[in-house]
């Protein structure tokens, strides 16, 4: 009976173990240590002290931190503090630091399919793009897309509908497009080159010097309370509505595969449903600032603020189309995600035209 009962509790520690432990991809056992503090860097594509979007960031962070209970530390630099601001995307790929915040258009030229994360000329608003994300597919096809780089995307934040921009001159029909020197990324930039204009992309940091400069005739940056904020009504007199070619740019959080598995479930979970509160709380702040901040720009003397002609506007949506249909033809992987992002659109338009349109038209 002696060995009997020293082999039942060697079978009893046997199986204790192993369920105790998870194997890692090489076949050798591990144990999670909960115990553990993580200390991680995260860099951003924004200005440091930015209102809403760098401050979003370190917002997420410092909850993280809190809801961790101190497990999990996140270092927030601003573009350029570690990092140039464009190159956000490739330090977390290559594992430089753990997590990077930005928007998916910025990194058009190395994942053109990607800009369909961020935002789409005469697309989904915030509203649609949250919809795809996080309950038709859109998120799974994301983290597929960024897969071969080893990132793994959450939203985190939206600007909703932007602005037109700010122009040096008046847009009173397509022909002014032409030549137009205008700072405008992603998708919108290829749509305003095929209007002859001529789209530059530069960080924020450079967006009122290159102005004020004439080094460029016209930018787009956000909306009116970040608008306010970089002084652009100094540098430019007109100021245009709607912002076609962002109507709801989602911000990304973006984390290193290899740090992601790293972490414990517990907080894989935290920064999960951080990411989402976040989201929520960046879009809200957004809105709320922006009524505001307009009615400001409307008393300042000298800033005539315009609706662009119906005719430019049904003129950058034929391109818009054109646009997409060839840059689907050119590359099977943007022909992929486009198509699923048009089925759900076109879904969410059918809905949106009996729901929120519909209400909207409403004489008030």
């Amino acid at each position: 009976m002696k060995y009997a009962f020293i082999l039942l509790l060697a079978a009893l520690s046997i199986i204790l173990t192993a369920c105790n432990e998870e194997q890692s991809g090489n076949g050798v056992a591990q144990t999670i240590d909960n115990s553990k503090t993580y200390n991680w860097k995260m860099v951003t594509t924004w200005p440091p002290g930015f209102p809403v979007l760098q401050e979003g960031a370190e917002r997420f962070a410092e909850n993280i931190k809190a809801m961790s209970n101190g497990r999990l530390n996140i270092k927030v630099y601003a573009g350029g503090e570690l990092i140039p601001a464009l190159q956000t995307f490739d330090a977390v790929s290559q594992g430089t630091v753990e997590m990077g915040h930005g928007s998916a258009y910025y990194w058009a030229g190395k994942v053109p399919e990607a800009q369909f994360f961020s935002t789409v000329p005469f697309g989904m608003t915030a509203r649609g793009m949250n919809a795809w994300l996080y309950d038709g597919g859109g998120l799974d096809l994301w983290r597929e897309v960024y897969k071969p780089f080893h990132v793994i995307p959450f939203p985190l934040g939206n600007t909703g509908v932007q602005m037109g921009g700010w122009f040096n001159k008046k847009i009173d029909s397509v022909s002014d497009l032409k030549g137009l020197k205008m700072r405008i990324p992603g998708l919108g930039g290829k749509v305003l080159a095929k209007a002859g204009g001529n789209p530059v992309l530069l960080a924020g940091s450079e967006v009122y010097t290159a102005l004020e400069r004439n080094t460029i005739d016209a930018t787009e940056w956000i909306g009116p309370f970040h608008d306010q904020r970089l002084g652009l009504y100094r540098a430019a007199k007109y100021y245009y509505y709607p912002g076609w070619h962002e109507p709801g740019t989602v911000l990304e959080l973006t984390i290193n595969q290899r740090a992601w598995d790293s972490l414990p479930a517990d907080l894989q979970a935290i920064i999960s449903n951080a990411a989402m509160a976040e989201n929520v709380r960046m879009l809200s702040e957004m809105e709320q600032k922006n009524l505001s901040a307009l009615q400001q720009l409307k008393e300042l003397e000298g800033i005539e603020i315009h609706r662009f002609p119906s005719d430019v506007l049904d003129k950058l949506k034929t391109l818009t189309d054109e646009t997409l249909a060839e840059e689907a033809v050119n590359n099977p992987k943007f022909k992929s995600v486009y198509d699923a992002y048009q089925a759900f659109r076109q879904k969410n338009d059918a809905w949106s035209d009996i729901s929120e349109n519909a209400y909207l038209a409403i004489e008030k």
